[in-house]
């Protein structure tokens, strides 16, 4: 494992000090991720079990809602094979449910208006039921608000999309979710329930300061919500995947349509949304993506900056407290105390097609740009895209503005006499003159 410097370790860790001692956690367990790489990792506090457990990177806690980050994987994997578009109504795959005109994209997005929790007792504190029991207590009538007004969290959705994949699939989710996720990912300390070193779930009393065993049951049909058990070295493994996607699970593409934002509050707008199963927090000028998760006894966070390649991973058995916002603290520390260094420039690969489209060009007087970036033409200026070549003279708009629309180069004979890309014409001179 390759470190960070002395004083960039010493000011992670007060972070995780401070954290620990004032919301008076029980332990905390903290990692960090650069590059690909668990570059440190730090504990605090003697109690991950009632007879002083310490703490370590190898100590499993439960992880709440970042459970919900795998359940969104296994319905992209599910959309990417074919077998689900994200505009489906629910009910055409759980037919006669109630909410069942809601799309999944709404419930990986909490954006359909259910209701945040399941009817009856409250399911993570009770022992969990099956997907009938769940399902027969559900009611249109419970729902918050339209579909597409706002983002409300719906811990409900992400048991029925659960269900969903397993009857796409054939396997339940958890078999789903170990065969397609955690193997390829070798993510070899993160299970259903507890297994090796673990640590207790407490909350703190307000006055006495003292320990109280929470519990902890099988969540039944809610497990896709907030099942799993997992350790800083697993979860380090899962944050290096989202800034460096492994095929076999996703493609980059799709991790990247996942980090979009989907649905917000009003009251925070985009400093926090969400996307497809993914929180968003905008760090100005950086995005953060990731999850938080919270069950009784245990809080979780998981956070990654794609563009600096770097990320946080928390641990913490307590009800209440900084576990969850410790993440990205983490990861402001660490581009503090050491800034991301610029990648070495190397030249350009030389291009399949497009070298004749290089240099300047006008729309109508506005000055633009064609050159080459990591092997790919960008366009800048008052029009700014990627282009990535679809034929001999038809390039593809790969971001802003004029992503997805189609660059066609107009020839007579061999001469480009002009681009012409959404309607804008591009030219080689001002007004083409």
């Amino acid at each position: 494992m390759t470190s960070v410097r002395p004083d960039t370790a010493a000011a992670l860790f007060a972070e995780v000090a401070g954290a620990q001692g004032e919301s008076r956690l029980p332990s905390v367990n903290a990692g960090v991720v650069r590059d690909g790489e668990l570059v440190w990792t730090g504990v605090r506090g003697r109690f991950a079990t009632a007879d002083g457990g310490l703490p370590g990177v190898d100590v499993q806690y439960r992880v709440g809602s970042i459970t919900k980050t795998l359940t969104a994987i296994l319905v992209m994997q599910c959309r990417d094979d074919g077998l689900l578009s994200l505009n489906d109504a629910v009910g055409k795959h759980l037919p006669g449910i109630a909410f069942g005109d809601r799309t999944i994209r709404h419930l990986l997005a909490h954006g359909g208006g259910m209701n945040a929790e399941p009817e009856g007792p409250w399911w993570e504190r009770n022992p969990g039921v099956t997907f009938d029991e769940l399902t027969a207590a559900m009611d249109d009538s419970h729902a918050v608000g339209p579909a597409d007004r706002r983002h409300h969290y719906s811990n409900l959705g992400y048991g029925l999309l659960g269900e969903i994949v397993a009857r796409l699939r054939g396997s339940s989710w958890l078999e789903l979710a170990q065969r397609r996720i955690l193997d390829p990912l070798e993510m070899r300390r993160t299970t259903y329930f507890p297994s090796g070193p673990s640590a207790e779930g407490f909350s703190v009393h307000p006055f006495s300061g003292q320990l109280v065993p929470e519990p902890s049951y099988d969540s039944g049909a809610m497990a896709p919500a907030g099942q799993l058990w997992s350790t800083i070295e697993d979860l380090a493994r899962y944050a290096t995947f989202w800034i460096d996607p492994v095929h076999e699970v996703l493609s980059r593409e799709t991790v990247e349509e996942m980090a979009a934002p989907v649905a917000s509050d009003p009251r925070e707008g985009l400093t926090a949304s969400y996307g497809l199963g993914l929180r968003l927090i905008a760090d100005d000028p950086h995005l953060l993506i990731g999850h938080t998760g919270s069950m009784p006894g245990f809080l979780a966070g998981l956070f990654v900056d794609r563009v600096r390649r770097v990320g946080a991973v928390t641990l913490g058995n307590a009800t209440y407290g900084r576990v969850a916002s410790l993440a990205p603290d983490l990861i402001r520390t660490l581009t503090a105390y050491e800034p991301p260094v610029t990648q070495e420039w190397v030249p350009e690969p030389t291009l399949a097609q497009g070298t004749d489209l290089l240099g300047h060009w006008y729309w109508g007087n506005t000055p633009l740009t064609i050159s080459v970036s990591a092997g790919i033409l960008q366009l800048t200026g008052g029009l700014t895209t990627r282009l990535s070549p679809l034929a001999p003279d038809l390039y593809l708009g790969r971001d802003g503005y004029l992503a997805g629309e189609k660059l066609h180069v107009i020839r007579d004979a061999d001469t480009i006499t002009h681009l012409n890309i959404a309607t804008f014409i591009l030219t080689r001179a001002p007004y083409g003159r």
